[in-house]
């Protein structure tokens, strides 16, 4: 799904994906400038893989996701708190942002429950 940047008001735009067992719903908004608001949930189940074990489990996702959306090159002038992400060609690729958001929470430290159970044991120890 992509967006053409130039066509987001100040009403917001409703979008909902969804990639396997993950959904991405939320709106995009005029923010100010070329900056566009998004503001999504990403809720689901996500395969990955504990750090502790190395074993696969499913997590549970509830993400809020917030961030801007720059028509072009975006020129930090330290005023603002959100991230911003830049596009060149005037649309936004949704299911883009929704596979750059999953690789992100991804790359993050996981355990999985037996791990997490081992871990409050040792700490209990102590």
């Amino acid at each position: 799904m992509r967006v053409v940047l130039r066509k987001v008001t100040s009403t917001p735009l409703d979008f909902s994906l969804k990639s396997n067992e993950i959904s991405f719903k939320g709106y995009l908004e005029y923010y100010k400038g070329k900056l566009i608001l998004l503001n999504a949930d990403i809720k689901g189940s996500l395969k990955t893989q504990c750090d502790v074990c190395g074993d696969e489990f499913c997590m549970d996702l509830s993400e809020k996701v917030e961030f801007l959306i720059s028509d072009g090159l975006y020129e930090d002038d330290g005023s603002l708190d959100l991230d911003v992400v830049e596009s060149f060609d005037g649309q936004v690729d949704m299911e883009e942002l929704l596979n750059s958001e999953i690789e992100l929470i991804k790359s993050d430290y996981h355990s999985c429950d037996s791990c997490k159970e081992q871990d409050l044991v040792t700490l209990a120890v102590l």
